[in-house]
Formats: structure tokens, sequence, C-alpha cells
């Protein structure tokens, strides 16, 4: 096998190992299994469809498809051609997909032949299977041209583009292989997160680079947890990617219907641990696959800590969420707000420096100036580029970290990081809204719901019309996420004596409320 190690090409590594095995199945998409010299032959035609449409390596182009195998390929053509990626989920509001086309700088697009709404010219390949042709070599992406851009809530009300280098995804892996992880080819992984989330670079390469097998879930089994469980006791998947929210219901259902299951890793990550059910699932699967929880932002490549959970880590209730220690590529640091390390034990805003970062935000210099800063810390001879998170946590006895939460209004629900400005924003654009504000609220049954609280102009009646158009209007700017739960009308919005908005009276006080739905 291609030593990872010393690679400088996600692309060369996979067709390093399409070259070893390629009968092997490297995609299973429902009843279609795509073999490693299949993927290869169908990336190789995105790249000829990409090159007759003049596309030229650091260029960015579009990926544009419903979740499956096809995907992969086009993400493997696109980097084979020199090229950049930039997800554009076709479930997103077209008004967002139009701004990330046009503020990413792309031009083509790889999308279904009946799709004609993005602002880009449109590459349709005829996605063959057949392993026939001999693929070229790839083409090298200029140095400073991202792998891939990812677009992220934004606190503004418009998403803003994360671009990642090439390196810093080899060096994930290269952290992750060099102690933490053993993965190999007898590994099959889940793609069960949206290739517009970064967790899907974790899935899709997990699996390809070391020669495994990615399964891609279905959506309608995604969401269900006793069927999920069957899709991995059925596909025999060894490394499956959960966000908690989902996991806190798999430990029940399997204690209804146990399956057998192959699984040796469990990774978390995306939100903060729940600890009664990882708790209960260790209970039920002694000494079974290793669990571990992971800490990282899109904007430090996926993940950037690693932490193998015990019963006697999730126990113990802190009142924050175990992260473990950062990974081998990665520093961490905490800082007061006044730049200062915090002592051990001491809440900071968690920094991060290292290998792994992004470039930063594309176009716009000012937020990566203030979010990427260069620093002199730890004893650093010269300042380097950190990575400011907003996050809070702290440094534990044993070197380890603690995560407490955030320093600002985003939060993290269903696997995503999410701007409350963002929600904010795109009700204030309604004219019948004076204000808005977003909150998350634990429901019964520790569930944690998108709630926007509202406040009409003057000369607007509550109605139930008015909410629904409300949610109408989430529709069209918001991607499914990011949408509220509920909507509630208010006669007010309460201020605290310091003048600020009083949220923990908005959320709880009954007589400010008009209507809810």
């Amino acid at each position: 096998m291609q030593d990872l190690k010393h690679a400088t090409s996600l692309y060369e590594v996979f067709a390093a190992r399409a070259a070893e095995r390629p009968d092997a199945v490297a995609v299973t998409d429902g009843a279609v299994e795509i073999t490693y010299g299949q993927l290869m032959c169908a990336a190789w035609e995105f790249r000829a469809g990409l090159a007759e449409h003049g596309v030229r390596p650091g260029d960015r182009v579009g990926i544009s498809l419903e979740r499956g195998w096809e995907v992969v390929a086009a993400i493997l053509g696109v980097l084979g051609h020199g090229c950049g990626y930039v997800p554009l989920d076709p479930s997103y509001p077209a008004d967002r997909l139009a701004h990330m086309v046009c503020n990413s700088r792309t031009r083509v697009v790889i999308t279904a032949p009946d799709n004609t709404a993005l602002p880009a010219d449109v590459v349709r390949a005829a996605r063959s299977r057949d392993a026939g042709a001999t693929p070229a070599a790839p083409l090298p992406r200029p140095e400073d041209a991202p792998v891939y851009v990812i677009y992220t809530s934004g606190s503004t009300g418009v998403p803003k583009g994360v671009a990642v280098p090439e390196s810093a995804v080899l060096e994930l892996f290269r952290s992750c292989s060099d102690g933490p992880f053993a993965f190999g080819p007898d590994d099959t992984w889940t793609q069960y997160f949206s290739y517009s989330f970064d967790f899907s670079v974790w899935e899709i390469w997990g699996a390809l680079l070391f020669g495994g097998r990615l399964v891609i879930v279905p959506p309608d089994i995604a969401r269900r947890p006793a069927a999920f469980l069957a899709f991995l006791a059925r596909e025999r998947v060894t490394v499956v990617n959960a966000v908690p929210s989902f996991f806190k219901y798999l430990p029940k259902a399997y204690e209804r219907t146990p399956v057998e299951l192959a699984l040796r890793y469990v990774v978390f990550g995306g939100e903060q641990l729940d600890r009664l059910s990882v708790r209960r699932w260790m209970q039920l699967r002694p000494d079974a696959e290793t669990l571990v929880n992971m800490y990282g932002i899109t904007e430090t490549t996926v993940h950037t800590t690693f932490g193998a959970l015990t019963e006697e880590r999730v126990a113990s209730d802190t009142g924050g969420t175990w992260i473990g220690a950062p990974l081998a590529h990665h520093r961490m640091a905490l800082l007061t707000p006044q730049g200062n390390p915090v002592p051990d034990g001491e809440p900071g805003e968690v920094h991060i420096a290292g290998t792994g970062l992004a470039q930063g935000y594309v176009k716009r210099p000012e937020l990566t100036a203030e979010r990427f800063p260069r620093l002199t810390l730890d004893g650093d001879a010269e300042p380097c580029t950190w990575y400011r998170t907003g996050d809070i946590a702290r440094r534990l006895p044993d070197g380890t970290y603690e995560y407490l939460g955030r320093n600002d209004r985003q939060v993290n629900l269903r696997g995503f990081r999410i701007e409350l400005g963002e929600v904010d924003a795109a009700l204030r654009a309604e004219p019948a809204v004076l204000d808005a504000v977003a909150l998350a609220e634990e429901a019964a049954g520790g569930e944690f719901l998108l709630v926007a609280y509202v406040a009409l102009a003057d000369g607007q009646a509550a109605a139930a019309e008015l909410t629904e158009r409300l949610h109408e209007a989430c529709r069209t700017r918001l991607p499914a996420h990011m949408r509220p739960n509920r909507i509630v009308l208010v006669s007010e919005m309460p201020l605290a004596p310091s003048g600020k908005l009083d949220r923990a009276r908005l959320a709880t006080d009954r007589g400010l409320r008009v209507m809810a739905r």
C-alpha cells in the first residue's frame, strides 16, 4: 500500500488503492455495488466533462447531486483534475445556493440533467461504471488552492465559505492512523452525513484512503433507530460516526431487538455527548467496540481531539463534556478575553494551531483576520496562526480537556453548528416582523428544539396564517437543519435592567406569548 505518511494527494492515494484491489467494493449504494476500478473510471468521466468545459487546475467546481455513489465519483473527478469542490446540497433554498456559487467563484457545477437553477455552467457526465478506460494521471493542484470549500452558518445572516487545503485532510488521517485508530481494508464505514457537512470528509476518505468500503445510509433509515441498527448489522459496518442526539435512541432500540454487530469504532462528534445513552450502550455491549469522542470544527478540518471513552469517564458528571487530547497535528490553548493563558482547571476560549487549519473564509479577509489571528504562545519564537473557536473549555490535571459551551450565540443542533443570528436575520427580513430571536430550548425527553420568538411590526395582527408565512419564509431562506421547530409570537422583546435582551424571560414568561405554532 502507498504510504499515507508521505502522500501529497488524496486522489493519488485512492488511485493506488484502486490499482492494488480494482475488484474490491469501494461504495455500496442500496443494491448497487461500485468497485474501486469502476469508481476510478466514473471519476475519469467526470474529469473528461470538466476538461470539455475548459476547467483548469485550481478552479472550484460545484457538486449538486442527490446523496449516492455518484457524489463520491464526482469528488474524485474534481480532485483528479486538480480542482477543489464546493458542496451544493440540492435541498438548500435557491437563494442560498446562488450565494454559495457566486461567493466561491464557482463557474461549473456537476449536477443532474434537470437542474437548471444554478448560476453556473453545468457538467452532466454519463457516469458509466464500465472499468474499461485507462484514467490519465492526476493534474496537480496549485499550492494555494483549497481541496474543498464548505459553507457554514453565518452570524450576519449570510453563510460563510471555509476553504480547506488538501494537506489538512492528509494530516488528519496521518494523525489518526498513527496511534489512535487502526483503520484498514477490512473496514466498512457508513456515510451518514450529507456531503455538505464536513463530517462526510472523514467518512468518505476514512474508507477510501485505507482501501475499505463506504456504505451510504439511506435517509429514511438514518432517522429510524431500529432500522439503522439492522442496517449496521446487515452491512457488517465496522466504523460508524454518530451525533449524540441520534445515538441516544440506539441503546433502547438495541435492547428491544438485539442484532449481531461487527462494530470496531463508534465515533461521536458535532454535539455535546449524551452521557446516559453512552453509559447504557457500554453496559449492553461490555468490552465490544471502542467508543470515541472527537471535538472539532470545520475551520480545523473535521476533528481536533481524540478521546477513547471509558465507563469512568462517562459516569463522572462534571457539568461539561470530556473531549480528550489534541491530535498530533494540532495544538490547543485556552485564553482569557484579553488573550492570556488561563491556569489549568479554569475556563478559557479554545484556540487551535497546527497543520489542520483552514486557509480562512472565502472573500472575507476581515473575518479571517479576526478568527485566525497571529499569536505568540507556548514559548513560540515567532507568531503562528491560531483559530479562535468561540468554544469554552478547561484543561484537566491529566492534560485532557473538557468542553463547557460557547461564548456567543452559536449552538450545536442535529450535528450542525448553527449561528442563531442567521435564523434571526431570516425572520427579520419579513416586513411583518419588528424583531426576532432564536433560542435552542430543551424539550421533554432531553431533545433540543430551535424556537424563534417574533415581535410583530405595528399594525400586524397575530394570526395562524402569519405564523405559517413566517415558517414558509424560513423554508425559503434556510436549509432544513436551521429552520425553527416552533415560532412564538410575543407582545414585546423583554429587556433586562442593563437594557439588553432578557433571553431567560423570553423563554419562561408565558405572559409575553400571543401565539405559538
